[in-house]
Formats: C-alpha cells, sequence, structure tokens
C-alpha cells in the first residue's frame, strides 16, 4: 500500500479543563494530525512561539473562551496579528453576541458546549481542509528577488546556487521583509512580529543584530536597507 503523503498536521488545544483537553487530544489524534493541549494563555503563547516557523507548527488552534489568566477573544486577535493559524474557539456561552464578536475578531469557527466529538472532528477537518488548500495556493510558489530565492514553506533559502542556513528569527525578520519589499517596516512592527508576548525580555539592539546576521549570512548588504529612525526594507528591484 503507497504511504499517504499528506503533511502531519499539528493542533493546540487551550483548555483549562484537563480532563475535557485529554479527551479532545485523543480524538483529534490519527494518522495525519496530532493534539497537544496547555491550560493557560501563556502556556499557548510559549508554545506558538517556539513552534511556528519549523516543521511542527501548529496549523489550527481549538482555543478556549474563558481561561484562568485572561480572555480567549484577546488571545484571539494577538494570534491573528501575528501568525497565519486557523482558529475555532471554544465556549460555554451561546449568547449570539459572543459568537459574532468572536467571528468579528477573526474565528474561523465557533462551537459552543456541550457538543458532540464528531461534530468537532467534521470543523477542525475542514479546517484543515482549508488550511491545505491556501497551502497549496502559497506553496508552489517561491519569492524569488534578484540572485535570491526563498523558500519558507520548507525553510530553503538560497543566494545563487548557495542553500544559506538561517535561524527561527532570521526567517521570520527575511520573510516580512521581502514579502513587504519596497516598503519600510517600522521598528516596533518588527518586534511584535518576531518576538511574541510571553517570551523573555528581548533587549533593545537585538533586532539591530539580527539584522546584521542576516545581511552577512545573504550577503545581503544592499538589499536590507536601514531607515534612520524608522525601520528597515528590503529594496525594491
Amino acid at each position: 500500500m503507497e504511504k499517504d503523503s499528506r503533511i502531519r498536521r499539528h493542533i493546540l488545544i487551550v483548555e483549562d479543563d484537563t480532563t475535557l483537553a485529554g479527551g479532545l487530544c485523543r480524538a483529534l489524534h490519527h494518522e495525519n494530525s496530532e493534539a497537544v493541549s496547555c491550560g493557560t494563555l501563556r502556556e499557548a503563547g510559549v508554545l506558538l512561539s517556539g513552534r511556528q516557523g519549523t516543521e511542527e507548527a501548529f496549523s489550527l488552534i481549538v482555543l478556549d473562551v474563558n481561561l484562568p489568566d485572561g480572555n480567549g477573544l484577546d488571545f484571539l486577535q494577538q494570534v491573528k496579528r501575528k501568525y497565519d493559524i486557523n482558529v475555532i474557539m471554544l465556549t460555554a456561552n451561546d449568547m449570539e453576541t459572543d459568537i459574532v464578536t468572536g467571528l468579528e475578531l477573526g474565528a474561523d469557527d465557533y462551537i459552543t458546549k456541550p457538543f458532540s466529538l464528531a461534530v468537532l472532528r467534521a470543523r477542525v477537518a475542514l479546517q484543515l481542509r482549508r488550511v491545505e488548500e491556501r497551502e497549496a495556493t502559497s506553496s508552489s510558489m517561491e519569492i524569488c528577488v534578484g540572485e535570491y530565492c526563498f523558500d519558507f514553506m520548507h525553510m530553503k533559502f538560497y543566494h545563487g546556487t548557495e542553500s544559506i542556513e538561517l535561524s527561527k528569527t532570521e526567517q521570520k525578520l527575511l520573510r516580512i521583509l521581502v514579502e513587504n519589499r519596497g516598503i519600510t517596516i517600522p521598528r516596533e512592527r518588527l518586534f511584535e512580529y518576531i518576538w511574541a508576548d510571553g517570551e523573555e525580555f528581548v533587549e533593545e539592539n537585538a533586532l539591530s543584530v539580527t539584522v546584521k546576521r542576516l545581511r552577512d549570512k545573504l550577503d545581503a548588504q544592499e538589499m536590507i536597507k536601514t531607515v534612520y529612525g524608522i525601520g528597515y526594507t528590503w529594496v525594491m528591484q
């Protein structure tokens, strides 16, 4: 039998009811997907920042609204600002206003408790199909500018024929610069994008150091320009 070649999908469940979270992990675990859970928004932020940009990046979050250290709707806004991840909101609240608020803030789906596992599996499967469709559209397109080709999906980066190894932080910086080439990205926005909330204190010069390392690795001194007093830009060719 031919082996299934689909990418293994990773799901993050943010739910403080440990019994429910464990049940959801078991229900959503199969050959092509696995789920991990945490009970606080802080833990969720750490897991996200540690995995996004790696082969174990999360494709979907199942997010409870009411959590011990905050409101899931606030966390939803943070996630949608920083990451390209689908989110299903999970809550005991069945008020129409709660549902509308979640969808307006960017939730991709909304499930109220109690619910059947069959319904949850179907909703999750739908969101994962949407992720695959989106990636199929984007993954076939390398970003090639001048002598450079960057494949962020497979984490392969080339200057001419030379393959270049980049750290996760360097990859994040490169991606926001080349996807917005010709546009000056303010330092504040770069900090928000590269270093997620919940991480340890980041020194003020961390961005400057990361920019220098990226320039040196890519030999891109002429491509990555400093706009003094504002931020950085990848020059348009």
